[in-house]
């Protein structure tokens, strides 16, 4: 697979190999399926963080509860809006 990169303004972290990533020395549960890919994550909110995985956007980070809330299925079927 190609190296994977993110636009300047999303913060890089690596996901370790027991599917976790550490924000401001909390560790969040992502998923060990995503052991050792890098994912984007952006600050929306205080504390709230979008995570993205190449192109799609996974879901928000809650940093005071360390969880991940994921978003509907990511990598669903797309409608087109010409559909």
């Amino acid at each position: 697979m190609p190296e994977i990169s993110y636009p300047l303004h999303v913060r890089e972290v690596l996901v370790t190999n027991c599917g976790r990533i550490c924000m401001h020395r909390k560790g969040v549960n992502i998923s060990h399926v995503l052991a050792g890919q890098r994912l984007g994550i952006k600050k929306v909110d205080d504390g709230i963080w979008l995570v993205i995985f190449m192109s799609y956007d996974l879901g928000y980070i809650d940093l005071e509860q360390r969880t991940l809330q994921p978003l509907d299925n990511p990598f669903g079927p797309r409608l087109s809006p010409m559909s």
